[in-house]
């Protein structure tokens, strides 16, 4: 095969490696440019591998050079924001590289994401209108078979993730000259990663007595679902410059709209850090606007049982949407994101929305999340043993054609494909 693929950083953990081995088996030739020392960790010290160790600013000239030396003509990627693979985005566009863009499921945790020209809010599907999802998918009505099972992916996830941080923060010196490309330095995240893992059992006991207080409750409530403050779907495809900026909004349009006995849940992502002071400022903005007692905060846990009892779903980008989407919530949400659609997510204004939320079209919706199962979701993970498995026995056939998922549906006028699955259980 006469391909040579350049990956860039990665999902945490070996994911990229087993990836590029299956290349080299093939017959294509495949390069790592590392950043830091989990880099270097989770890739064969049997493929080249590029340390780059000079700053942002030359970051640019390097991958030229990279490219020359390599004769690429494949970019490997996970997610397609941060500076340094912006950077490559642009050199390899300006020069016809195949670009692939990992990136978590749309419809996680059962799927990643594989796309070619970008993902989330620089997504192709931003750009197809309903009728081309329609055309694509024809009259087909193909039965759903049941998702891939669980494979506990989120342990493994934060496995890799203090490996891949550990490395970077005590075995990178070489590297330092490279900014992160997160605000907040590495060693302040480790220390807040560390103290997340040591206070792991109050948060569940919270987590617990809070969700207790919401189901025994007996009040109607509305669910905010928050996403990482550094998340790069939320700073980058959303219109807020922070987490407090966004919760603002929501309670403002909360206390306009909402009837007097509605209540208001807020849930965290399972992987929050604590790195913004969300209880403290969520009661403060809650007392200024009259609202103690009617506000509520679960910290992380699974989202099924407070989705099976909401009103509705607010949320930025949150992927987590889906949920919400296909229980029939109704959901409003402020960024680009790829269920952002008429008739789908509300375009009502907020406290108009908290006081008589308009519910979506489930065929339009469905329809989508058939789009998105029949072509850029993967049944899979990229952390769990069971889920690269599964992974790897799909990827290269999405990968290797020249065509990508997307016309080779639009070519084929049919959504009987082998990644159709059903949508997550309501026990998820």
């Amino acid at each position: 095969m006469d391909r040579h693929f350049v990956f860039l950083q990665g999902p945490h953990g070996p994911f990229f490696a087993q990836l590029a081995r299956r290349l080299s088996v093939l017959g294509a030739a495949a390069t790592r440019v590392g950043f830091n020392m989990g880099d270097r960790l989770f890739w064969p010290r049997s493929l080249p591998y590029h340390a780059y160790t000079g700053p942002l600013s030359d970051w640019a000239k390097a991958f030229e050079a990279i490219l020359d030396q390599t004769a690429a003509s494949d970019l490997v990627i996970y997610g397609d924001t941060r500076a340094i693979h912006a950077q490559a985005i642009a050199a390899a566009r300006a020069r016809g590289l195949r670009l692939h863009v990992f990136e978590e499921g749309y419809l996680r945790p059962y799927w990643v994401t594989y796309e070619r020209d970008g993902a989330n809010g620089h997504s192709r599907l931003m750009g197809l209108s309903e009728a081309d999802i329609d055309d694509a998918l024809g009259p087909s009505d193909a039965p759903l078979s049941n998702p891939p099972a669980s494979w506990g992916a989120m342990r493994a996830h934060i496995l890799y993730g203090a490996i891949y941080h550990f490395c970077g923060l005590m075995l990178s010196r070489r590297y330092r000259a490279l900014a992160p490309h997160r605000d907040m330095p590495l060693r302040a995240e480790a220390r807040l990663y560390a103290w997340h893992l040591i206070l792991m059992p109050v948060h569940w006991l919270g987590r617990v007595l809070a969700t207790a207080r919401v189901m025994r409750g007996g009040f109607a409530y509305h669910l905010v679902l928050l996403q990482l403050a550094h998340d790069a779907n939320f700073r980058d495809h959303g219109p807020f410059a922070g987490q407090g900026e966004f919760l603002e909004a929501v309670l403002a349009g909360f206390v306009r709209g909402a009837p007097k006995h509605h209540h208001l849940v807020v849930k965290t992502h399972p992987l929050e850090d604590g790195r913004f002071p969300l209880r403290r400022d969520l009661a403060e903005r809650s007392a200024r606007l009259g609202l103690s007692g009617r506000v509520h905060l679960i910290h992380g846990g699974k989202l099924a049982r407070l989705l099976d009892s909401a009103r509705s779903a607010v949320t930025v980008t949150s992927t987590a949407a889906h949920q919400a989407l296909w229980r029939g919530l109704p959901v409003k949400a402020f960024g680009r994101a790829i269920y952002a659609r008429p008739g789908i997510t509300s375009d009502q204004e907020l406290a108009g929305f908290f006081a008589d939320p308009e519910a979506p079209d489930r065929v339009r919706y469905q329809r989508l999340r058939q789009y998105l199962l029949a072509t850029s979701q993967i049944p899979g993970s990229f952390y769990s043993i069971a889920g690269r498995r599964q992974l790897m026995r799909q990827i290269l056939d999405a990968m290797l054609p020249e065509t990508d998922p997307y016309d080779r549906l639009n070519r084929g006028k049919t959504a009987t494909i082998h990644t159709l699955f059903a949508t997550p259980k309501t026990g998820l």
